[in-house]
């Protein structure tokens, strides 16, 4: 039925509604009755195909009774047969998908594909209503048909629990059962456990009197052992609602018992396993970090980042894309692109696409250039890259790849020629800063504007930078690492503010490097491996822009430089590349801290 065009539509659909050359009637329970052309209905539905045309019925069915459908939702159904054309929204959604289940054997297909999908996608792509939980939470709960979508939308409550639990007035009505599902959830995305305590507090204060008898229940599925532990002491152990209540005693003195237990690590000699309260859940965004130089060859591992464990991870299979440095990456959905670099022989042009989901990799349109040094920013959707050394000359020149029609286009080209400089998007721009010319190391930056296709010189940074990386942060641009002189890494840092054409130094990180990556997850930036003046690095630091302060975590598995790292975010597997061992955590840690001291009185 789609190869008809809107306009035959369109006519056919005002036959209908005034009734002209219909030759069949649906009445429903509630009286409705529908005027239709046997014809059409047949054309989308193997139910009226049947009805209409076989010959086991005693006589013509031109008058036919369907149950379990309203006059509404019926007319929904009419208008997208004849019109293509379905209005889903929050406010119709559950309705739909009710009746939708109900009448499934007489629907045709792609309508029940088309509401499943719409529907998701006001789970997924829409932002959320006014914190209204339930308009997620709703259809999963009233369609058995449904199952997947209930997979879904408990998945966006979860994803977006730190702000619902704010905000959403939905929630408070929920019942403990229901509650008590999604705070218990592995993978419920908080970075924070206080989130959860504060949800559970909000919504006993929403109905104290009957409530605050559940306070015992809720608190097993709070992750009390990764609350601060001051917090824990006067805000959780000394409230009112758990000194009030006797069965809230074994609770509050197992986790006593576990912070005495962890303040005495060293002094047990059996293994401190890791108690299921004070186990970080999954996330939901994994860091990748791909390719690179590794004691002088190219690396084709990948790793993943688990940053509620604080634990690097080695992916199993191999890098499918094969052994690259000097490479970009970006992420499309789920999908990362490899592109340019080079394979050790030569700079390439070739883009390889890998999808985390899957795990499948295939190739795409090479770029009409081949870089490596390039910058690479992601934008609407679209994919840019800038600048890059290849055929022993460096690029000023600049292409959009667009996945869907699988073509790369040129753009206009930048100012200045630039290898080894690094690319962003913030507030619908790209920015392009540092990097070499071939005359010299750079401080100067540009910003790309998509609407007019131009390219901007903006205020240059304090230092000239050769091989660093940037990313956007809180509205701002930073600038961090690279090599200021051959081989000089650098441990300053910089960020630009769009509004004042200004940069402002930040604090240094703790460890020179250039060819770094930088990435932003879970609120933060973290600074990746790199190249100092001996050696490429394994070592990792978070900034925290609050302090204005690095601090350093987790270690790589392998020495890196010259790598490339991207962000894949709301992974639906993620369990895959997480970090699997999270009893042991603690005992992890004693072991490292009795490493050290055995190593301090050798």
């Amino acid at each position: 039925g789609r190869c008809m065009c809107t306009e035959e539509l369109s006519s056919l659909n005002d036959l209908r509604q005034k009734n002209l050359l219909c030759d069949a009637v649906l009445r429903l329970d509630d009286g409705g009755a529908f005027p239709v052309h046997r014809v059409i209905l047949s054309m989308c539905s193997e139910y009226f195909r049947n009805l209409f045309t076989t010959t086991l019925h005693a006589r013509e069915q031109n008058d036919v009774l369907l149950h379990g459908v309203n006059s509404d939702i019926m007319a929904q159904i009419l208008d997208y047969i004849y019109t293509r054309k379905v209005d889903i929204h929050y406010g119709n959604v559950c309705q739909l998908l009710r009746s939708s289940a109900q009448i499934f054997s007489l629907l045709y297909f792609s309508y029940l594909h088309l509401l499943h999908f719409r529907t998701s996608c006001l789970l997924f792509n829409l932002p959320v209503p006014e914190g209204r939980v339930g308009s997620a939470w709703g259809p999963s709960q009233s369609c058995h048909f449904c199952a997947g979508l209930e997979s879904h939308a408990r998945r966006f409550v979860s994803r977006h629990f730190a702000h619902l639990s704010q905000h959403s007035e939905e929630l408070l009505e929920m019942p403990v059962e229901e509650l008590q599902a999604i705070i218990g959830a592995e993978d419920l995305n908080v970075k924070d456990e206080e989130v959860v305590w504060n949800c559970v507090l909000r919504w006993i204060d929403h109905d104290a009197e009957n409530r605050k008898g559940h306070i015992a229940e809720l608190m097993t599925n709070v992750r009390l052992g990764l609350i601060d532990e001051t917090l824990f002491l006067e805000r959780v152990r000394h409230h009112p609602y758990v000194t009030d209540n006797e069965t809230c005693r074994p609770v509050i003195e197992e986790m006593q018992k576990f912070l005495h237990d962890k303040e005495m690590i060293l002094a047990n000699d059996k293994e401190f396993l890791t108690p299921k309260f004070a186990s970080p859940r999954i996330p939901h965004d994994i860091l990748f970090v791909i390719g690179g130089w590794t004691a002088g060859t190219i690396a084709d591992s990948i790793e993943t980042y688990d940053t509620r464990a604080d634990r690097w991870i080695k992916v199993e299979e191999g890098d499918p894309t094969g052994p690259r440095v000097c490479h970009g990456t970006a992420v499309v959905g789920f999908n990362i692109y490899v592109i340019g670099g080079s394979d050790g022989v030569q700079f390439l042009s070739s883009v390889r696409c890998f999808n985390a989901v899957t795990k499948t990799c295939h190739e795409v349109a090479p770029m009409n250039a081949s870089r490596g040094y390039l910058s690479v920013a992601v934008l609407g959707g679209l994919m840019y890259v800038a600048g890059g050394y290849a055929d022993s000359r460096r690029h000023r020149t600049a292409e959009r790849y667009d996945y869907r029609t699988n073509q790369w286009s040129m753009i206009a080209s930048m100012n200045t020629h630039r290898s080894d400089a690094s690319a962003t998007a913030l507030s619908d721009k790209i920015y392009v800063v540092g990097g070499c010319s071939g005359d010299g190391y750079l401080a100067s930056a540009e910003v790309y504007h998509p609407q007019t296709n131009q390219w901007t010189n903006i205020s240059p940074m304090f230092s000239t930078r050769s091989g660093l990386s940037c990313v956007a942060f809180q509205g701002s641009v930073y600038a961090v690492g690279g090599f200021v002189r051959a081989f000089g890494a650098t441990s300053s840092g910089e960020k630009y503010d769009p509004e004042t054409d200004t940069w402002t130094q930040i604090s240094h990180l703790l460890n020179p490097r250039g060819n770094l990556a930088l990435q932003v997850i879970d609120d933060a930036i973290f600074a990746i491996g790199g190249f100092s003046s001996e050696t490429s690095s394994c070592q990792v630091e978070r900034f925290d822009d609050r302090r204005n302060k690095w601090y350093e975590v987790a270690d790589m598995n392998t020495y890196r430089t010259a790598m490339s790292a991207c962000v894949v975010k709301g992974l639906p597997n993620a369990g895959d590349y997480i970090y699997k061992h999270r009893d042991r955590l603690l005992e992890e840690k004693r072991q490292r801290i009795l490493t050290i001291l055995r190593a301090l009185t050798v």
